[in-house]
Parts: structure tokens; C-alpha cells; sequence
């Protein structure tokens, strides 16, 4: 699983502090557009699966798809 403390980071990889302004909701569907566009991934299915219930979801869908790539911390 992505979602680490900052301690516990063995790895330097683009992250995202849930608790700051880049955990809000609408910023992490931006990332998962931007992230969709360079991977070639269709945002259109993602942003619907990480809309389709609370932030809960939207982060564990976010990780299924990005959490190579991305960190989100607490």
C-alpha cells in the first residue's frame, strides 16, 4: 500500500500529503487526470470509480492506479 508516514519513506517518489491543501478531493482527481493523460490510462472510468463514494474510496482508487508513481502520506 502507498499511503506511508513520512518517516517510513524508503524511496524518493512525487508525494502528496493528504493533511495539506494537495489532499483535497478536487486536487487529487487533477493529479489523476494529469497522471491518466502521461500513462495513457482513460480518466473518464477513474475520475467515475473514485467519485463513486467518499474520500475514503477516492484515496484507495487513487493508490490502485497511481500508487507506483505517487505517494500519499499522512
Amino acid at each position: 500500500m502507498a499511503i506511508l508516514k513520512y518517516e517510513d519513506l524508503p524511496y524518493q517518489k512525487k508525494r502528496i500529503f493528504l493533511g495539506g491543501p494537495e489532499g483535497n478531493a478536487y486536487v487529487l482527481l487533477g493529479y489523476a487526470k494529469d497522471f491518466s493523460r502521461q500513462l495513457g490510462l482513460d480518466f473518464d472510468k477513474i475520475q467515475k470509480e473514485m467519485t463513486s463514494s467518499d474520500y475514503d474510496n477516492l484515496i484507495q482508487v487513487f493508490d490502485k492506479y497511481f500508487g507506483e508513481i505517487c505517494d500519499l502520506i499522512k
